[in-house]
């Protein structure tokens, strides 16, 4: 064979750079060699920056961190078996909250699948129900037609993650190269603008609605509607609630915002759902983190539901009108035909439980630093304008209430599936996607440890993201669960043994600061950002029992909310 000759493996890494891939985020194994080696030359030839994380799951987190710190479509691989296994949590997360990302995966040879070889695994069948759409590749002339079919697909109408197995002897295969582009696929058709009839009723309804909410999504901010929300909110006085995927949609400093409904939202938001006469739904699917017990979340509201998935319309709460489509394309056409309303007496009301209903918690305990002050002074110590990741559990959700966002892509966070040990490796794909942007990783003692080896990746990529640990030495969210409707037995939740946060972020060569005292929190925040050559890790330690109020109880009601600890409590 001359050295010219074209192989699977160099149609792989051509269509990676058809499709403007610049860095690609992996864990070799045997089963993606061939790859590898093509990928030595790319690399060395500058087109393709291949990012070597210390497990599969940095690799699946921190594409996954890139493409919603982006917009563009992230990019991981593995090897077969164990490797693709520990892709599975990620793409998972990926798939709950719909974020554009393509999983390259090796396979066993193609003679031997099957047959339980060495480092086998089904993983087209184990990615089936939480991939947009999985691939295994038998036919290495197929291998480009496939790829671009996969970028196709998981960056159009509702973004997800595309999985492609591939067979290393299909890599190490004698192939053909076209340059077309992606074939038309049967039967996916994504939408785009609403039905006009549907668009005249819901500005007819939003035009005369007496008591409407504006109820955001995280498919506003993929969709890049979050400017024309903006401009229905102002132009028809409407006062807007968003979710946990949709945080910097609508600017939360903005007059209209109400902030986010629901288990943990403000209660001043949870009020306006509940009372709401017309909700109107854009790129939000009612998540049971919202609606509790749906048969009774805001009972008297009427529905305009606007998704790009015709199966979240009606899924869980019925719509009045529906309006599958694109939230831009949606928008675009809705606007013009939406007439100016003039607030009254329920924008008053909105007012006045915004005003009776704040957030609050306790600013000087006796036992550690209150979560919520630190996060008041990261926000103000970087002017609202980081790029926010979190982990999962307490701190994702006093992140959620106290850190503002102004902008789309600001706000990245595991919202379906809550995956702890997300965070970090997600804040890593975002600082690459984002060089020039101050990115924040705020984690929890216990969901940082799941992935804290990922400091090895951000030391050598020198990466600058800044790592707050809000330390309680819990499982926090679980033991606040315990603590509230266990009678305090803690069962399991116990971190002791915990090491000592900051050598081990000495011993990857990353920075380390402890707080331990209020009065340390700003200086350290401040010195913390003027480190710009490696990771900087600030391990604060916070109140063992401090729990995250307002709390619905999870399929419980508005009614059932507590806007703080109960009495006893």
């Amino acid at each position: 064979m001359s050295e010219a000759t074209f192989f699977g493996a160099d149609a792989v890494i051509k269509v990676l750079e058809s499709e403007q891939v610049d860095v690609i985020f992996g864990f070799p194994g045997a089963a993606v060699i061939p790859i590898y080696d093509r990928l030595y030359h790319a690399e060395a030839e500058g087109r393709i920056h291949h990012v070597l994380t210390r497990h599969e799951q940095g690799a699946v987190h921190a594409a996954d961190g890139y493409a919603r710190a982006t917009g563009k479509v992230g990019v991981c691989i593995a090897t077969s078996g164990p490797g693709a296994m520990n892709l599975i949590t990620g793409i998972a997360t990926a798939y709950m909250d719909s974020v554009p990302l393509v999983a390259l995966t090796g396979q066993v040879r193609t003679g031997i699948i099957g047959k339980d070889a060495f480092q086998e695994a089904d993983t087209f069948g184990v990615t089936m129900p939480i991939t947009k759409h999985n691939y295994l590749v038998k036919d290495a002339g197929r291998l480009a037609e496939v790829l671009r079919e996969a970028f196709y697909i998981a960056r159009t109408g509702r973004p997800g993650p595309v999985l492609v197995d591939i067979p290393v002897d299909l890599t190490n295969t004698p192939c053909e190269w076209h340059e077309d582009g992606h074939k038309q696929i049967p039967g996916y058709n994504p939408p785009g603008k609403g039905d006009p009839e549907a668009l005249r009723q819901a500005a007819e309804l939003i035009s005369k609605a007496e008591r409407p909410v504006l109820y955001v999504g995280g498919g506003v901010i993929a969709s890049g509607a979050s400017d024309l929300v903006r401009q229905l909110a102002e132009k028809a006085s409407l006062y807007t609630v968003h979710t946990l995927m949709a945080k910097g949609a609508f600017p939360e400093d903005h007059e209209l915002s109400m902030g986010m409904p629901g288990m943990h939202g403000t209660a001043y938001a949870t009020h306006a759902m509940h009372h709401a006469g017309l909700i109107i739904s854009v790129g939000a699917r009612f998540d049971d983190r919202v609606t509790g017990d749906p048969s009774k979340f805001a009972p008297e509201a009427e529905v305009i539901h606007i998704d790009i998935d015709p199966a979240e319309i009606n899924k869980v709460r019925r719509a009045r009108v529906g309006i599958v489509g694109d939230a831009r394309e949606v928008l675009e056409e809705l606007l013009p035909l939406v007439k100016p309303r003039r607030p009254g007496e329920w924008e008053a009301h909105l007012k006045e439980w915004r005003a009776d209903h704040p957030l609050s918690y306790n600013a000087d305990p006796e036992d550690g630093v209150s979560p919520q002050y630190v996060i008041e002074q990261l926000w103000e110590a970087t002017k609202g304008e980081a790029v926010v990741c979190t982990e999962v559990g307490q701190h994702q959700m006093w992140a959620a209430q106290y850190y503002r966002c102004r902008y789309p892509r600001q706000f990245i966070s595991s919202g379906g599936l809550g995956t702890m040990g997300y965070g970090f490796p997600a804040a890593i794909g975002a600082q690459i996607g984002c060089p020039d942007r101050t990115v924040v990783d705020i984690a929890g003692d216990g969901s940082i440890q799941m992935c804290i080896q990922e400091l090895a990746t951000a030391v050598i990529q020198k990466l600058p993201v800044k790592i707050v640990i809000l330390n309680n030495g819990y499982l926090g969210m679980v033991r606040q669960w315990q603590d509230l409707f266990y009678g305090k037995r803690y069962s399991g939740v116990d971190l002791s043994g915990n090491p000592d946060f900051v050598k081990l972020a000495e011993a990857y060569s990353a920075a380390g600061f402890l707080v331990t005292d209020k009065a340390q929190v700003r200086p350290t925040l401040d010195k913390a950002m003027q480190i710009t050559d490696r990771p900087c890790l600030i391990d604060v330690h916070t109140p063992p029992e401090e729990n995250v109020f307002p709390m619905i109880p999870a399929g419980k009601t508005f009614e059932d909310m507590m806007e703080t600890a109960p009495v006893g409590v």
